[in-house]
């Protein structure tokens, strides 16, 4: 059975490694979420100017056309950050689950001040969490805390993800 899932949450919170290794573990693709921003996003981010909805709704229906255009298991790295977003992302792809990986702003602040070479600067951080509605509660979501080690995340990924409604034959 081929799963579309989406590693959300905010930037420095592990969703590109948490969701490569569900990828890799699930037989699927991995689609980095920040190789898919426009040019004009990705200068914008760059110097420290935070993306407002007009410039994600693009960005999340390239995601969504990503994900619906692969037969395949599909996991997408995307911050997600809003409750519309998440919608936008479900009307585009059917059976879509999200796996939020929720994070201190001081630890997410820090994650990203170590990282080299990254368009993301760690400035927009506060912006997203002051952006971030939470999708606890929301239907097909997994809440994990980004503060655990990455393999253990990875193994309740994959018992939730095996357990969704739909799923019959167990994991790829």
């Amino acid at each position: 059975m081929a799963h579309k899932v989406v590693v959300m949450g905010v930037s420095g919170s592990g969703k590109s490694t948490l969701g490569l290794q569900l990828a890799q573990a699930l037989n699927g693709s991995f689609i980095e979420g920040d190789d898919h921003h426009s040019a004009e996003s990705r200068d914008k981010m760059s110097r420290g100017i935070a993306l407002c909805d007009r410039d994600r709704e693009p960005w999340l229906d390239r995601l969504s056309a990503c994900m619906a255009g692969n037969e395949g298991t599909t996991i997408v790295s995307c911050s997600a950050l809003k409750r519309s977003y998440r919608a936008r992302l479900r009307n585009g792809v059917n059976g879509l689950t999200f796996v939020f990986l929720e994070i201190s702003l001081p630890e997410a602040i820090e994650r990203v001040s170590r990282r080299r070479g990254h368009t993301f600067p760690a400035s927009l951080v506060a912006d997203q969490f002051t952006a971030l509605e939470s999708p606890a509660g929301e239907e097909r979501v997994l809440c994990l805390s980004a503060g655990q080690a990455v393999e253990r995340n990875l193994v309740e990924a994959i018992q939730w993800i095996a357990a969704q409604p739909g799923h019959r034959e167990g994991i790829e």
